[in-house]
């Protein structure tokens, strides 16, 4: 879909001077403004972006002060993944460089 904004041209001559695209501002704000909200979530904002990874998107939401929507169930999970990996990692055999 595709928006179009007037924006007055002394604020888009801001973002220019600034050497940032005007439209590009506007989508990450709607964007930030999303996630923030809870309208969008971690993935919807890396693919509203054309980011690769969240990793991307993580460093956009520190940017502009948006914490990380993680609760008790992330936790518990990321917490029981990581003690498969740990049971995993215990029970394979060693491997010797030859």
């Amino acid at each position: 879909m595709q928006v179009i904004l007037n924006i007055p041209d002394t604020l888009a001559a801001q973002f220019t001077a600034a050497g940032k695209d005007p439209a590009r501002v506007a989508l990450e704000a709607l964007a930030i403004e999303g996630y923030r909200n809870d309208e969008l979530s971690e993935s919807e904002v890396r693919e509203m972006l054309g980011y690769e990874t969240r990793m991307e998107v993580h460093a956009l939401l520190k940017q502009h002060g948006v914490f990380l929507h993680y609760s008790s169930d992330d936790l518990e999970e990321d917490r029981e993944a990581a003690r498969s990996l740990a049971a995993a990692h215990q029970s394979a055999p060693l491997q010797r460089a030859g």
